[in-house]
């Protein structure tokens, strides 16, 4: 048995997936950092959401710039990270860890629904982190990167994607 075999499903394991289910397939992503003068303009990215381990979790890629565009791969800006996502029964919230080689960082977030937006916090690092999926349609979605310096009263704003379904 392969790596790919081992690790891809074909379908979830049971319907408590469906908050991040809706997204499995291809994307391609808009990134912008509002209020960075210093940051690049006009950066698409690529972006997949898949089955794993069983069908009982989601995992995605996320790479911005897109392979082979500039800037790719060279940090501060650029990023190629995965995420791997479970509901936890006990917790009843999402568990979901970020990876992310090229500026090295890895982040624990727990995940909700809030209305009609999934809301991923993590507290376990300076700044906390709140990163948002919000107007979600079945082949478009915003994605919101902020950052509290005040653990989690206010919050600023740092990245902004919006994400195409291509599959």
């Amino acid at each position: 048995m392969s790596l790919r075999s081992s690790l891809h499903a074909d379908h979830p394991a049971d319907d408590r997936l469906e908050a991040f289910g809706r997204f499995i397939g291809s994307w391609k992503l808009d990134w912008t950092r509002p209020g960075d003068p210093d940051a690049p303009t006009g950066v698409r990215g690529d972006l997949h959401f898949g089955w794993v381990l069983g069908g009982r979790a989601v995992q995605d890629i996320w790479v911005v710039p897109s392979s082979g565009d500039p800037g790719a791969g060279e940090r501060p800006y650029a990023f190629h990270g995965t995420t791997i996502r479970f509901f936890d029964d006990e917790l009843g919230a999402w568990r979901s860890t970020w990876v992310e080689p090229v500026n090295g960082r890895v982040r624990r977030f727990v995940g909700r629904e809030v209305g009609n937006e999934i809301h991923l916090v993590s507290t376990d690092g300076d700044p906390f982190l709140r990163w948002r999926f919000t107007e979600i349609e079945p082949d478009r979605f915003v994605w919101l990167g902020e950052w509290s310096a005040d653990e989690a009263r206010t919050w600023t704003l740092e990245e902004r994607m919006v994400a195409t379904r291509v599959v």
